[in-house]
């Protein structure tokens, strides 16, 4: 990785259809994955369709400069995303306050997340969770999302059969354009089965629209707090755990401090906080975006750009991903992810002595399991620390 950081930066010569298709990939999987939630949290709490657009705006353009900026900064393909769990809690949250005192909490979240990253507590954290676990982790969140394409096959099999069969033989005779090939083939059943309805789609540009922070103890419990808790283990230790678990071992705490002064800056216009992507993340750091690890930077730059573009046009997006089959890119989105499922799961069962934990820490993440609110990526990590300690205490390194 040495050699690479202090090569000269190109970013256009390192580039590969691979890495752009990756990092479509990547915009496609973050948007269709919680887009939808927002909508209805916003239209729940009685926001405009100019706050939404703006809402949507704000995510948008603080992804693309922190992907970019990132990417091309640690030359590491770094992803960045809005909180899918922080969207889906405010469904029920944001209702409850007007939402300047909403944009007040968001505030004091990406205050606490950017405390977290100048401080270095995060990464402190961070350096005592094993690899194994890290890995399973890994593993575990994206084990979901890679067997839909199964789940998908039981309502569109004709669609889902010929992009599966498509990946296979393309893996054998080019692999890296396998998920390429895939997306082409799906895109083209899809049209020929009757399946893309393009008549809601129109052009209409966002436009940011500002809104003064108001602070109270109310939102500040009841939307600030828990999505910073969200945001920390739901969104940023999955993040790392992916770029670890792929060889990637930029500093944790830049990212975060980095990534919580850009929703700082972005709240008032309606983003409730943009984090490190775990899920996406891990489609730009797998083998598919780039045959080369050292060059698969581009494919999160590519990722950056393509949420800009989309952060452009935020209002129109929603009508966009309705035209494509959900099987389409629920099924994508898995095959692009298989290399990275692998990976995981062969670094976490690699050291003997860890084994039993790391596959509490795999099946506990899988399950989706939900306490007090927090997500299964914390609960895992939990489950398997507590059964590391049991199983080996002291003696884990000797």
């Amino acid at each position: 990785m040495t050699d690479a950081i202090h090569a000269p930066l190109r970013p256009l010569a390192d580039t590969s259809p691979s890495a752009v298709v990756a990092g479509f990939i990547a915009m496609m999987t973050g948007y269709t994955s919680s887009l939808v939630l927002m909508f209805q949290a916003g239209q729940a709490a009685g926001l405009t369709t100019a706050q939404i657009s703006s809402w949507i705006w704000a995510l948008s353009i603080g992804m693309a400069v922190c992907s970019i900026g990132l990417s091309l900064r640690y030359r590491t393909p770094i992803t960045v995303a809005w909180s899918t769990p922080g969207a889906a809690l405010l469904i029920t949250s944001l209702g409850g306050v007007s939402y300047g005192e909403a944009i007040g909490a968001y505030i004091t979240c990406a205050v606490l997340v950017t405390l977290c990253g100048l401080t270095g507590s995060f990464e402190k954290l961070l350096k005592r969770i094993p690899a194994s676990l890290a890995a399973a982790l890994l593993a575990g969140i994206l084990f979901k999302i890679g067997s839909e394409i199964f789940v998908a096959a039981q309502h569109r099999t004709a669609l889902v059969l010929g992009m599966f069969f498509t990946y296979l033989i393309i893996k054998r005779l080019s692999p890296r354009y396998a998920v390429l090939a895939a997306l082409v083939i799906g895109t083209a059943l899809s049209g020929l089965l009757g399946l893309l309805d393009f008549s809601a789609f129109h052009l209409e540009v966002a436009v940011p629209v500002w809104t003064t922070p108001h602070f109270s103890l109310a939102a500040t419990i009841s939307i600030g707090i828990p999505l910073f808790v969200v945001a920390m283990t739901s969104q940023n230790m999955p993040g790392i755990a992916v770029l670890r678990a792929d060889g990637y071992n930029v500093p944790a705490s830049p990212l975060i401090s980095v990534t919580g002064l850009a929703s700082l800056l972005l709240a008032p216009f309606g983003s409730h906080g943009i984090n490190l992507a775990a899920i996406s993340a891990a489609i730009c750091t797998g083998p598919h975006a780039h045959e080369d690890r050292h060059k698969r930077y581009t494919a999160a730059v590519w990722c950056g750009l393509f949420y800009g573009i989309a952060g452009v046009f935020g209002a129109t997006l929603a009508a966009l991903f309705a035209a494509l089959p959900k099987e389409l890119v629920l099924s994508i989105a898995a095959l692009a992810l298989f290399g990275s499922i692998i990976n995981g799961l062969s670094v976490a069962m690699h050291e003997p002595k860890e084994r039993e934990a790391a596959l509490i820490t795999f099946m506990v993440t899988a399950s989706g399991l939900t306490l007090f609110s927090i997500g299964s990526a914390f609960w895992g990590i939990v489950a398997g620390l507590l059964t590391l300690l049991i199983l080996n205490g002291r003696n884990r390194t000797q």
